[in-house]
């Protein structure tokens, strides 16, 4: 996983960002271990309680569960991660729109924009 933090958000959230991304990459899948805090701390060279914390929250939201002694593991509850894939959907095309604002462009021609390059990623396979 590489990790990259910014200074515009506080740490634990974007790391709680990363760990979301990687469970919708594949990378944790459902049911998956993750490593325990102070491993994932040293890899993403955070505090220990900052990586607690993250974690923490990922528990509050249904994302990881605890399984008594033997760790956290990614949720296998399909509503929750269809949830976390909406709503990181929902960022992407929010995000997507206003970069088209700022271009110029409505709604209609960046819906046209984007059918045309998936038909042309079509032709391409």
């Amino acid at each position: 996983m590489q990790w990259k933090f910014s200074g515009n958000k506080a740490v634990y959230l974007q790391i709680m960002e990363h760990i979301r991304s990687a469970i919708l990459m594949g990378e944790f899948p459902p049911g998956a271990r993750i490593p325990p805090v102070r491993e994932f701390a040293a890899q993403a060279q955070v505090n220990p309680n900052t990586m607690q914390r993250a974690l923490l929250e990922l528990e509050r939201e249904g994302v990881l569960v605890v399984r008594g002694t033997t760790g956290r593991y990614v949720t296998n509850d399909k509503t929750i991660l269809d949830a976390m894939r909406q709503s990181a959907t929902d960022a992407i095309v929010q995000a997507a729109a206003a970069q088209f604002r700022m271009l110029g462009l409505d709604m209609k021609q960046a819906a046209a924009m984007l059918l045309a390059l998936d038909k042309k990623e079509e032709s391409c396979e």
